[in-house]
């Protein structure tokens, strides 16, 4: 290395240092919450540690967990595959597996900007189409009932789907709420307040309990009910997020484009939605973690998803009670997911601050 490049990295290096001290110590309130912080971490790190690595027991039966104080890691060995499956099929799990593959490659591939192409757009109603096929069966493969999904693959792809689906719909209601039609516009809003309004245990309530009363001669699967209706729980609250843009674009850009001979959805498409969301990316990641979260409440009516696939797992006689084990798996994965989410809207907002034009076309 050059003398000058070592020069280059001792200034970073240096910059990064000062930094970091500026924001523990650089004031009082950071010093005071610096303090406090270390205080809490002296106070919570050490029993944690014991309990996780050092008391733990890492290999064994329930007989040899329950001799020590620490964790049961033989536990979540015996477990994983039903944690991260449920009740599917022992021999056919490699369909929720491949499932899993199929959807974290696809919103790999929807968080790179270069993939943000028409094709994109296509791949995903067939994904979803070959992951329903996958899970419940089709093509010649054995049928399986919804009854017996479970784990990790469900919470994905009804997160997933659900929110996919939930995205259009909500701007198009974000956008009747702003129409100059009166009765387009009392529309959107009714559905959003009301949608609002409801607990979203009472729409699985309604998706399981109602429509098949509602509509006796339409023979959906529980599965599918549940994800129509929270798409359509879902699409209200992003459209107040997507309204939330659209209000801070000036009229004057919609103005200026139907000056030019540019028509409403053409001027919405090219102009005025790609600055509105760029604005609400945050919003919108908020909303996901929020919404992939909410999806333990599918338990409500006997859909088990990761955390209640964990919650079952501790109920098998041979291994009854080891619910902490189960929780700080599930946990484990959330944070994962969630904190992954919460950097990737931080770094597209940079990205799309420096390159506002590239992406808006």
């Amino acid at each position: 290395m050059s003398n000058t490049a070592q020069h280059r990295l001792g200034r970073s290096f240096g910059a990064l240092v000062a930094d970091v001290w500026h924001g523990l110590f650089g004031s009082a309130a950071n010093t005071a919450i610096t303090l406090v912080t270390l205080l809490a971490l002296a106070w919570a790190l050490p029993p944690l540690i014991e309990w996780t690595i050092l008391d733990a027991t890492w290999t064994g039966t329930a007989a040899d967990c329950a001799t020590r104080d620490g964790a049961c890691w033989a536990f979540v060995a015996a477990k994983l595959r039903f944690v991260f499956f449920a009740f599917y099929p022992a021999d056919l799990q490699w369909r929720p597996g491949l499932v899993m593959v199929i959807l974290l490659a696809l919103l790999a591939a929807s968080a790179l900007p270069r993939f943000w192409r028409r094709e994109l757009m296509f791949a995903w109603p067939l994904a979803i189409i070959a992951c329903w096929l996958l899970l419940s069966g089709g093509g010649g493969l054995v049928p399986v009932s919804s009854n017996q999904w479970g784990g990790l693959p469900v919470t994905l792809f009804v997160w997933a789907t659900c929110f996919g689906a939930a995205t259009p719909i909500a701007i198009l209601l974000a956008l009747a709420r702003r129409s100059k039609l009166a009765g387009l516009r009392t529309l959107s809003v009714i559905y959003i307040e009301i949608m609002r309004g409801t607990p979203m245990v009472a729409i699985l309530y309604v998706a399981v309990l109602i429509l098949p009363m509602a509509l006796p001669d339409a023979a959906f699967d529980k599965m599918i009910r549940a994800m129509i209706m929270i798409t359509l729980f879902w699409a209200a609250y992003l459209a107040e997020v997507v309204r939330a843009g659209l209000q801070t674009i000036p009229d004057g850009q919609q103005e200026a484009a139907s000056a030019l001979g540019i028509g409403y959805w053409r001027s919405m498409q090219l102009i005025v939605l790609p600055q509105a969301l760029r604005v609400v990316i945050p919003g919108m990641v908020n909303l996901a973690i929020g919404f992939l979260l909410a999806t333990s409440l599918l338990a409500v009516i006997g859909i088990f998803d990761l955390l209640n696939a964990a919650r079952a797992s501790a109920t098998d006689p041979a291994w009854l009670g080891f619910y902490n084990e189960a929780y700080f798996l599930v946990a484990i994965v959330y944070f994962v997911i969630c904190f992954s989410g919460s950097r990737y809207s931080i770094w597209l907002e940079r990205l799309l601050r420096r390159a506002p034009r590239a992406t808006a076309t």
